[in-house]
């Protein structure tokens, strides 16, 4: 399961993508907009998924990074982002994108 993590600037993103690379992390980002209604509605279902577990406590939650395309614009051009939402798994040394809305619900668990 996921717990969300807001990103507000670009410099927050720029240090975990270095520290990524570093250490060989894993790591998931989603890249979303605040006028997309799909967007809004899968945000949401996380916040809501994310208190659900953080009050059961059942299950290990594996941050997942949340980005704007308003406060951040700069971020879509890293991951030549064109549609939203889009989730982008970072492994050691591969980058898997997803734009398709049904396959991101099903990575994410919802």
């Amino acid at each position: 399961m996921f717990s969300p993590v807001f990103l507000s600037t670009e410099n927050q993103l720029n240090k975990l993508l270095k520290k990524q690379k570093k250490f060989k992390l894993s790591m998931s980002i989603l890249f979303t907009s605040l006028w997309d209604k799909h967007s809004l509605k899968l945000v949401e279902l996380l916040k809501r998924q994310s208190t659900l577990n953080f009050m059961s406590e059942k299950k290990t939650q594996t941050p997942l990074y949340i980005t704007n395309s308003f406060l951040m614009p700069h971020s879509f051009v890293i991951f030549k982002s064109f549609r939203i939402p889009h989730l982008v798994h970072l492994f050691k040394d591969t980058v898997r994108s997803e734009y398709y809305l049904p396959k991101i619900y099903e990575e994410l668990g919802l």
